[in-house]
Formats: structure tokens, C-alpha cells, sequence
């Protein structure tokens, strides 16, 4: 059952389809298909076109500048775009100065040469085609900005008594868009406005009464013209006082409005406007009501001195009767305002984009809401921009009022259907494609990512996916032998895995799994649980006297895999740089400690994922006198109180307490905001311990208390009694975020980011920030939105990297912060659109060549230009170069090769489409070293040399170059040189003298040269030539002989030992034996004396034997050769013959022999000893 729901889904796109169909309707759909999260078609699959950038619908254009109508859309293929103005085709090509941008939709209407904008005026529409559908932009309403010229006036001076009301008319002329008025005087000095002087919202100046200060000449009404930047001025007015008599006092009578009830129509979303001004001596004040309800509070602001409400984004829960109220000491008037609420038409339900697999089935709904109501008959459908009754009929389709319903669709079946809906006050168009695919899944979550978190904190694990049918989403642990469920987990419909609380026994391999009816897909990520950081031993407080050392400890635990860093702060700041101060691993050393050490030290370790802290004071005393005087810290102070209470202010007064032979140097005044953080104290102030009162700054919107500290040269007394609870009242924020920045993360977004304020910044509930932003140089007027709880607000829908003005202003419930400036920063970069042209390459040599290239036009780079990327695909390297080069060397290229180049521009985003190949050679260079060189011997007189080609040949070879001489001890010989063929690898050298060291040369030719040489040596012997630096003479039966004649020599003289030491006497072994006592000497028994045995061991090379580079073979050198002591003789034999051999006479050990004799036995065995 469950495979056939599957198989059958729904994807609607964004939100749950929810239908007032009849039951029957519903029903089937709840039973056909279930609704899924709002995805994205990966832009590798087809899909029709998407409009993703468009013009306002109310475009009012600067008519100095040229004329830019957007219209951006995506799609596969990449769709192409047409235009109508006022409902008819828009032919481009009959307009010299009109022109769409390339693989855009975008008109530009360049008026640059005195062209008259109106003459574009009119309703233009985009459309972006592909062969799967038609999607289309809203309805443009193109209209030119005007700013006419005030009408020609005489103003005659007016007359004005002391008291009496007063109207300055502005009456500015009629603009597009109207004018922004203000008031100033001829030093263009905006005119001082208050209760009783005021700006209407008409533009004209009134006076609730008139004062002498009123009498001027210069009332200058000024109007600016926001898009062409122009302002104009009425003629001055002047206001004449004639009378300076008392004017009786009177009770206040409205001005505007004249009668006692108006009606006043908005729409929802729109700004609310309601103003009441009063004439009246004294001033009157305005307040305003609601009938049975409450003004609402964090989208209202009181403006000119209350007397105009206006509410933001309204509501139609702002409808209603509002009353104002202006009243002064001799009386009060009030006047009522209905407010009624109508609504262009807006989404309750947007249509979105529809993918299905062949045979599914779906729907598209299209729900709108407005006052009037857009009703079923104002809901117009379109398939690719024709209404649907005009469209190909398709048997899976039909249409429900407000619904679209699909079923057994077809491949075929993909186009874009639009939506429209209407009232009196406005239209609302959507695109929504339906794309049919058939798609396996896959997991667009990169892979093996690795999550890690802290024990006990919530983890989140992404698994992004895509198929048709949609994919169902299942998860795995550690391996695929059972699914996750319980309520350990949370699973998400878009795939992402939610774990609660992360508990070590989290950690482990995590395998999501996509699989629809096409196939499956999995990914792998990896989730780690570390060990919070925790202080075990935190730093205690130290009271130390002057010119001492003092130590805090700071020992913390962490998770063994993090690395933790250890940073110290002296009262909230950085370490004094001085090199008293020795910070180690778990403490901080303070040598030699002066008063200017004592403060607040803090300890905090660091982690990549957490931190903990812990703070200790350190204060620093005299050293005490002689004879003693006790010193303690002075008592706490008492009968704290509060005194003239204001906004933001008060006044404290508190009675010290004892000083404890130590004066007290000054008071610390803390307080608690009960409100943000309660039962934590902060510093306020500080006041000299002279003092016992302290006027303090508040802030608004905290409930204070406060206590205070005496402090002598001991140290701090116990903090005070708290005072009673002090609250300020809310006001709109001081100060706005700092830190305002801005970026890109896609090609058509700006991510702006702000540090948000402190609670104690917000000076009242309801903090929220309004983000306004706007394009620089394109946009005169601010895009803004207000959010809260956040620090970040993502603009979507940009165009790709261009400036924008950012802004972020704090406000709350009780207005807006100060007006914040504006930074400049740009939206995000897209990958570059063009490849470098005109892609030339220079061979230089075999080894380097020069690669030359136009630059890509800068509207191509997208972004900012960063450099050039040189791709060499047969040497897979990739050079790069600054965004000014247009050529660079390419350097380590490999002779005689051939080589395929490719050039690209790259930006922040990344590189864009690659050059035209271009394939390119290098010549021939000389060629690398011989691979192999070794010389054998073949018979008495003759070597064999042998060789291999280069590895590197760098060319075509040509042949070899042979090069040989003697290599005597003294100096070498004349150097003879041949030439062989380049397929020649071995070569014969005959009747060479014996016994002589050869030294040979060779290397390999090109047409270009001759390459490095290989070197090799070589000595011929009696009967061989030694190649090797180890000869086997073991076996040789001269050699043999040789061995005989020693074992015989030692024989005898062992044999005269023993019967020497029979006959009792001495020698000098027998003296050095007794001497030394060595207990391993024993007397030679005639059964160790035996030559018979043999062992393979004889006949291995013997250790140390070399070939000398004479040619003579020399003896090792050793101490305990026989061949020192006599004539002949052998280390390798038992330990009886080297105890002899030590005691026997030596020969001479720098006997030598001239390198041309050839070896006798003799020196032959020197040289194995």
C-alpha cells in the first residue's frame, strides 16, 4: 500500500494542499498524493522557464537617464524572451535605441540623445519561452517622473493678531510622484515647528495661535521632486503682527478636520494617515483612541507633536473608529475618524512550481484573499501565457475553480500556467511551471561531512535530495541493518535528521538513504559528541602586598580531540603588555606586583565549539608597618536612598561604614536590572570616598537596584543592602547595530548582517531592526522590512553583484532609533559568462612558452574580476595570473611535446567557461641522462659497457657520445672519445693492460646537443675485472694454499707453548696471563689442534674487502691482524691464533705498493684482514 501511495505522490511545491472542493474531491487527492517541502530542479534537468527578476508593476522612471526594464528568468534550455507594450508585440528591431541584453530579457532604452521618455511610456510584459513552456512578468506600467513648475502667484502680506489661528497655504503643484514638502526661510533654515506651529500632512504651515515671534517676511513653502532630484520654491510669504493687545483665552476648535466625523480609506499593507489639528489659547494638547480597541502599539508612532497617528502595514484589524482629542484648560473637542480597510487581492495560497513522474498526479492551486474578495470568476487561468480555454487540450488536466488538477500526466505535459487574480484595487500574476521528469534520487548533501557538537546540545544533519518520483528519506546508523526511529529523533520532510539532545552514544557513521521506483541513493556523514569544557579549579581571590608575586590557577577540562586555547583578561581587556605578567598552560604568574596590578582576572577556555570561564580579583596592600597596625576593609555602607527621580536619573545617598585604619579611597556603585538579568550586578559608577551621594544615568526600560562598595588599600567591604526597586520608562532606542555588513551568497541574493543590540540597549519591549536597502544609483526609494530576534536578513532576487545602500535602524514598541547611515555593499557574484578570446601561444624554447589572450568584458566577469587561470591538460598543471595580465610565461614545459591549452577567467564565485583549445608543440632539447651505465668483463683483457636510452629524450636521439681514460692514482690519463649509434646499447673495449682503474663517460645526442653524462668505473685484475666492490677469493686456490701455510705456522708455535709452560718456566705470555688473570685463556689441547674441518663460512668474501681506487688491493687496518705481527695471517680464525697474534712481533703497517705492479698474494690477503 505504501509503495502504491508512492508511486501516486503529489508534489506540490511550498505548502499542503488543503481544498474546499467538494468531499469527494478531497478525499481522492488526500488519497492520490501526499505534499512535499519546497525544492529546487537542479539546473542540469530540464525544466521550463522560471521569471526570477522583474520590474516593479508601478515603474516611474527619471527621464535624464536611460531606460532599463527588467526581466531575468532561468530554465533548460535557457529561455529566450519577446515583449508587448500596451498588449500588442513589441518589435525591437524597428527602434534603433532600444536593445535587450545578451542571454537576458532586460530592455534598455538609451534616451542619451535627447529622445523624450515619454514617448516609452505605456504597459509592457515579458515573456520567457523554451520548448517546455511560456512564463510571463507582471503587467509594467512604464511611466516618466515629472516635476512641474509652480504656478505663477502674487502673495500679498497677511495680516496676523497676537493669538489668533493661522493657515500658510503651500499648495504645491501636482507630481509623479508628489512631492515631499517642507518649510525653510530664505538662508534655507528649516522654520522651528512645535505644538502650536506645525506642518499638515497637505503641506501647509499651522498655527495654533499666533505669538510675535511669528512676524517674518521670508515663509518659504519648498517642494522636492524625489526622482529627478529637483526642488522648487513658492513664493515667500510674509506675516505681519499689528497688534500686540491681550487676547482673551479660549477653549481649542479643529482646524483639519473642519467637520466632526470623516471616513478614511487604506488599503492592507499601506501606510494609515490621520491627522487633527487644533486651534486653541493655550496650545491645545492631542491624544487619540480606538473605540473598543487598543491603538496597535508596534506599528504606531505619534508624529508633529501627536498630532497625526500613523499606522504602518496595516490590517483590516485596524478598521475602526479613532477618535482625537484636543484639549487645553478651557475645555476639550474631540473628533472621529472611521477607518475602513479594503485589500488588493493577495496569496493565501500561491500557485508553485509542479514535478512529477510520468503517470502521477498533482495539483496547482491558486487561492487568493482581498476586500472585495476575489471571487472564482475573477480568477483567470493561462497555459504559457494564452488563456487555458484557448490552450491544446491535454486529458490530464482539468481545471476546479481555483484548482488545477492533474492526472496520469505524460511526458508532453510540461508547460507554465499562470495565475491571476483581481479586484478594483489591484491584480496579482504567478508563474507555476509543471515539469514532468522521471528521475532517480539523488542526495545533493555533499558527502562525508563531518558534524560535531557538544554532549547535550541539539544537532541537526542535513539530507538534501531530488528525484521523480519524489524520494522517501530513510536514515541508518553506524550500518544498514535497522532504521532510525524513537523519540530520540526528529525527522524532517525536507530529509534533515534531528537529534534532541547529543549524547556520546550519537556519535557515529549516519547513512541517509533516497530511494524512489528509478533507483537509490546515500550519502554518508559523520556525527562526533565532544566533552564540554568545564573549569575544575577556577582562579580564587588574592590579596597580596606590593613587590610580591602572586599566582592564579585556572585548571579546566575538555574533550581530548579539540584543541583548547587558554586567554587571560584584566578586567575585561587584554593583558598588560609587560613581561611581569607569565601566562602557562593552567595559571598566570604576576612578579613584582604594583598597585596598578589589582583588577578583575579572568581565565576563559577555548574550544572550536564551546568555552568557559571563571574570574578571580587581586588586590594589592602595603606591606604592613612595625610595629603592626591591624588594617581590614572597611565596613559595608548603609540606609542607602533614593532621591529626585527623573527619566533617566537619580540620585543615591548611602552612610559609610568603618574605615578600619584604612580610608576609604572611593565608592563602587553597582546595580541589578531585575528585568533583563536578574541576580547579576554590574558596575555603574564609581565617586571619591569623600563623597556620600552620587547623581546616576539611567537608562530607559530597566527595573533598577542598587548597593554599593567602599574600597580602601586592604580591599573591597561587603556590598551594601540593595535599595528598593527603581524602574525608568521605555523610550525608542539611542543607538542602532553596529557592524552592519553585506554579501553575497548566491549570484542573486545580499545577505546583510548587523551586531544586534544588548537587552539594555533596547530602551523598551518590542525591539525590532529595520533593514532598508536599495541599489545604488538605480533605486530612489528604500526597500525596507523589519524583523526581530535575528541579525541577519537575506535579499533575495538581486541582480548579480551590483552596489546597494544598506541601513539597519533599531526601533521598538516606543519608535525609532537615530536615522542610521548607510554603507555600501554588494550582492553576490555569478560564475563569468564569457572565455578569454583571441587565446594565442608563443613557444619561447623547448622548456618555455608564452601564452597570450583578450581580456573578457567586464559586464561578462559577473562580479569581481580576481585573474586568469592558464590549463595545461597534458601537464596538468594550471598557472594563474593577475585580472590586469592578458599573457604569461608558462614555464617547466617538456621538450618535444605536445600540449593542448586552455584559458579562464575566475571571480569570487568561481571560474567561467573555458577558451577555445589551442594545441601547441616544443622543440627538441638536449636529451636527459642515460638511464643505466654498467661495466662486466668478458675475458682478461677486455670490459663491456652497456647502457640504457634516456627516460627524457627530449627529441629524436641521434646517437651517443663515448668518452674513457685511466684514472692512475696521481693524475689521468689522455681522454678518448667515440661516437656510436643511437641504437647501439652495448659496446666492447679490447686489449686493456691488467691491473689498471678505467674512469667512463657517457651521454646521449639530440639535433639540439649533447645531454648530462653518466660516469662509471672500472679496474682490471689478474684474472677479472672488478665491476663490484666485494670479490669472492674464497674459493680460489691460491688463496686455499695460502690458509694452509698459516694453520701450520700456528700449529708449531703452539705446540713450542705448550711445552715451554710443561717445563715451568716464564714468558712473556705467561707473565701477561698472570698478569691479567683472564679466566677465558685455557691451555691448547691436542684435539683442538685440527685442520681437517672446513666450514662453508671459509668460503663467503670476507668482511671489509674493497677495491682501492689505485688498483692495489690494501689491507683493512685492523688491530688484531696476523699480518701486522708476521708474515701472514687471519682474523677469521679461532681464538687462539689472534691470543698468539697479539703478542707477536709487527711488520710494517704502512707498507705500500705502486699502483702499476700487479697484486701479490700477500698484499692480496692485506687487504682481507
Amino acid at each position: 500500500m505504501r509503495a502504491g501511495l508512492n508511486s501516486l505522490q503529489t508534489r506540490l511545491i511550498g505548502h499542503k494542499a488543503v481544498m474546499d472542493r467538494p468531499r469527494e474531491l478531497a478525499l481522492l487527492l488526500l488519497f492520490l498524493g501526499h505534499v512535499i517541502t519546497a525544492l529546487e530542479v537542479p539546473l542540469d534537468l530540464p525544466q521550463p522557464p522560471t521569471i526570477t527578476h522583474q520590474s516593479p508593476k508601478d515603474y516611474i522612471i527619471d527621464p535624464r537617464e536611460n531606460i532599463v526594464i527588467h526581466c531575468e528568468a532561468k530554465g533548460k534550455p535557457h529561455p529566450s524572451f519577446s515583449w508587448t507594450r500596451n498588449g500588442t508585440h513589441f518589435d525591437m528591431d524597428k527602434d534603433p535605441k532600444v536593445l535587450m541584453k545578451p542571454h537576458s530579457g532586460t530592455l534598455v532604452m538609451d534616451i542619451s540623445g535627447g529622445e523624450r521618455a515619454e514617448a516609452y511610456e505605456g504597459v509592457y510584459q515579458c515573456s520567457a519561452h523554451n520548448e517546455l513552456g511560456t512564463a510571463v512578468s507582471n503587467s509594467i506600467v512604464l511611466r516618466q517622473s515629472r516635476s512641474p513648475l509652480w504656478s505663477k502667484e502674487r502673495v500679498s502680506p497677511i495680516i496676523a493678531q497676537k493669538g489668533q489661528s493661522l493657515i500658510l497655504h503651500c499648495r504645491p503643484p501636482a507630481g509623479l510622484p508628489p512631492p515631499i514638502i517642507f518649510w525653510m526661510d530664505n538662508n534655507f533654515q528649516r522654520l522651528p515647528q512645535s505644538r502650536r506651529v506645525s506642518q499638515a500632512l497637505n503641506g501647509d504651515l499651522y498655527f495654533s495661535n499666533v505669538q510675535p515671534e511669528d512676524s517674518r517676511s521670508n515663509y518659504i513653502c519648498y517642494a522636492r521632486f524625489p526622482h529627478t532630484q529637483t526642488i522648487q520654491q513658492k513664493q515667500p510669504i510674509s506675516v505681519l503682527f499689528v497688534s500686540d493687545k491681550p487676547v482673551d483665552e479660549r477653549a481649542p476648535v479643529f482646524m483639519v478636520p473642519s467637520e466632526s466625523v470623516s471616513f478614511k480609506m487604506v488599503l492592507r499593507g499601506e501606510i494609515l494617515e490621520m491627522e487633527c489639528i487644533a486651534d486653541g489659547l493655550p496650545t491645545p494638547a492631542i491624544s487619540w483612541v480606538k473605540h473598543n480597541s487598543e491603538i496597535p502599539s508596534g506599528r504606531a508612532s505619534f508624529l508633529s507633536f501627536d498630532k497625526t497617528l500613523r499606522i504602518t502595514d496595516v490590517s483590516e484589524a485596524d478598521a475602526g473608529e479613532y477618535r482625537c482629542i484636543a484639549n487645553n484648560r478651557h475645555g476639550s473637542v474631540h473628533h472621529t475618524i472611521r477607518v475602513t480597510v479594503n485589500a488588493a487581492p493577495y496569496w493565501i495560497s500561491a500557485p508553485r512550481n509542479l514535478v512529477l513522474a510520468p503517470k502521477e498526479m498533482g495539483i496547482i492551486m491558486c487561492r487568493a484573499a482581498g476586500h472585495p474578495k476575489p471571487s472564482i470568476r475573477c480568477i483567470r487561468w493561462l497555459m504559457n501565457g494564452l488563456p487555458i480555454e484557448n490552450a491544446p487540450k491535454d486529458p490530464s488536466r482539468s481545471v476546479e475553480g481555483d484548482t488545477l488538477i492533474f492526472s496520469e500526466v505524460q511526458t508532453g505535459s510540461s508547460a507554465v500556467y499562470q495565475c491571476n487574480a483581481s479586484n478594483q484595487y489591484g491584480y496579482l500574476l504567478s508563474n507555476a511551471f509543471v515539469s514532468v521528469l522521471a528521475e532517480p534520487p539523488r542526495v545533493l548533501t555533499p558527502p562525508n561531512i563531518v558534524y560535531q557538537v557538544i554532549m547535550n546540545k541539539p544537532m541537526l544533519l542535513e539530507c538534501v535530495t531530488f528525484g521523480s518520483p519524489v524520494p522517501t528519506i530513510t536514515w541508518f546508523k553506524d550500518s544498514r541493518s535497522s532504521m532510525l526511529e524513537g523519540n530520540a529523533y526528529v525527522f524532517h520532510e525536507n530529509g534533515t535528521l534531528e537529534i534532541h539532545m547529543s549524547q556520546p552514544s550519537n556519535s557515529g557513521k549516519y547513512t541517509c538513504v533516497a530511494r524512489n521506483n528509478l533507483g537509490i541513493s546515500e550519502n554518508h556523514v559523520y556525527l562526533e559528541v565532544k566533552e564540554p569544557t568545564r573549569i575544575l579549579r577556577p582562579p580564587e581571590y588574592r590579596e597580596v602586598q606590593r613587590n610580591r608575586d602572586v599566582v592564579f590557577e585556572c585548571k579546566a577540562k575538555h574533550d581530548p580531540s579539540l584543541v583548547p586555547t587558554m586567554t587571560w583578561l584584566k578586567d575585561d581587556g587584554e593583558l598588560p603588555d609587560d613581561e611581569r605578567f607569565r601566562v602557562d598552560s593552567d595559571s598566570l604568574t604576576i612578579t613584582d606586583v604594583t598597585e596598578s596590578d589589582a583588577g578583575m582576572y579572568t581565565c576563559i577556555m577555548n574550544t572550536t565549539l564551546d568555552q568557559d570561564s571563571a574570574s578571580a580579583q587581586l588586590t594589592v596592600v602595603e606591606a604592613p608597618p612595625t610595629p603592626a597596625v591591624i588594617y581590614e576593609q572597611p565596613g559595608a555602607p548603609t540606609d542607602l536612598e533614593l532621591t529626585d527621580p527623573g527619566a533617566r536619573s537619580i540620585q543615591l545617598t548611602w552612610t559609610p561604614g568603618e574605615e578600619h585604619n584604612s580610608p576609604i579611597k572611593k565608592f563602587l556603585i553597582q546595580y541589578e536590572d531585575a528585568l533583563h538579568q536578574s541576580g547579576v550586578w554590574h558596575n555603574l559608577t564609581e565617586v571619591p570616598g569623600t563623597k556620600t551621594t552620587a547623581h546616576l544615568k539611567l537608562s530607559p526600560y530597566v527595573h533598577y537596584s542598587f548597593r554599593v562598595l567602599a574600597l580602601n588599600d586592604v580591599g573591597f567591604s561587603r556590598p551594601s543592602m540593595p535599595s528598593h526597586q527603581y524602574r525608568t520608562s521605555p523610550a525608542a532606542p539611542d543607538e542602532n547595530p553596529t557592524e552592519v555588513k553585506g554579501h553575497g551568497t548566491e549570484h542573486n541574493n545580499l545577505v546583510i548582517t548587523w551586531k544586534p543590540l544588548m537587552p539594555l540597549q533596547a530602551n523598551g519591549p518590542g525591539l525590532q531592526y529595520k533593514v532598508m536597502w536599495r541599489q545604488q544609483g538605480i533605486e530612489k526609494d528604500w526597500t525596507s522590512v523589519s524583523v526581530a530576534n535575528v541579525s541577519k536578513f537575506v535579499v533575495s532576487g538581486t541582480p548579480t553583484f551590483v552596489p546597494y545602500e544598506v541601513m539597519v535602524q533599531a526601533l521598538n514598541d516606543y519608535g525609532l532609533g537615530p536615522k542610521p547611515g548607510a554603507v555600501i555593499r554588494y550582492s553576490g557574484e555569478d560564475f563569468p559568462s564569457a572565455a578569454p578570446g583571441d587565446v594565442r601561444v608563443l613557444v619561447l624554447n623547448s622548456t618555455l612558452a608564452e601564452a597570450r589572450w583578450s581580456p573578457v568584458s567586464p559586464e561578462s566577469v559577473r562580479g569581481r574580476l580576481q585573474g586568469y587561470k592558464v590549463q595545461l591538460s597534458s601537464h596538468h598543471s594550471t598557472e594563474i595570473f593577475s585580472p590586469n595580465k592578458t599573457s604569461g610565461k608558462l614555464p617547466d614545459l617538456l621538450p618535444y611535446s605536445v600540449y593542448s591549452l586552455r584559458v579562464t577567467a575566475f571571480n569570487g564565485r568561481g571560474e567561467g567557461p573555458s577558451s577555445i583549445p589551442q594545441r601547441f608543440e616544443t622543440p627538441e632539447g638536449v636529451p636527459g641522462v642515460p638511464s643505466f651505465f654498467k661495466v662486466s668483463a668478458l675475458d682478461l683483457d677486455s670490459l663491456t659497457l652497456e647502457w640504457g636510452p634516456p627516460h627524457e629524450r627530449n627529441g629524436r636521439l641521434t646517437g651517443y657520445t663515448f668518452k674513457y681514460q685511466i684514472d692512475s692514482k696521481n693524475d689521468l690519463g689522455l681522454l678518448e672519445e667515440l661516437d656510436l649509434l643511437s641504437n647501439q646499447s652495448s659496446f666492447t673495449l679490447h686489449n686493456l693492460p691488467h691491473s689498471t682503474r678505467y674512469k667512463f663517460y657517457i651521454s646521449a645526442r639530440t639535433q639540439r646537443g649533447v645531454g648530462p653524462t653518466l660516469t662509471e668505473e672500472a679496474v682490471t685484475v689478474l684474472d677479472r675485472a672488478m665491476v663490484s666492490p666485494q670479490v669472492d677469493i674464497a674459493t680460489q686456490g691460491w688463496f686455499i694454499g695460502l690458509m694452509s701455510a698459516i694453520a701450520l705456522l700456528i700449529l708449531i708455535l703452539l705446540i713450542i707453548c705448550f711445552i715451554k709452560r710443561n717445563k715451568g718456566g716464564k714468558y712473556p705470555v705467561k707473565e701477561k696471563e698472570d698478569a691479567h688473570g683472564d679466566p677465558e685463556i685455557q691451555p691448547m689441547k691436542e684435539d683442538d689442534i685440527t685442520f681437517g674441518e672446513y666450514s662453508d663460512e671459509d668460503r663467503k668474501p670476507l668482511k671489509g674487502s674493497r677495491t682501492p681506487s689505485s688498483g692495489t688491493v690494501k689491507r683493512d687496518g685492523s688491530d688484531d691482524s696476523l699480518v701486522d705481527y708476521g708474515d701472514s695471517g687471519d682474523t677469521q680464525f679461532n681464538e687462539d691464533g689472534s691470543f698468539i697474534g697479539q703478542y707477536s712481533g709487527r711488520s710494517d703497517r704502512d707498507a705500500t705498493h705502486d699502483s702499476s705492479e700487479p697484486p701479490s698474494p700477500v698484499n692480496a690477503m692485506n687487504s682481507f684482514v
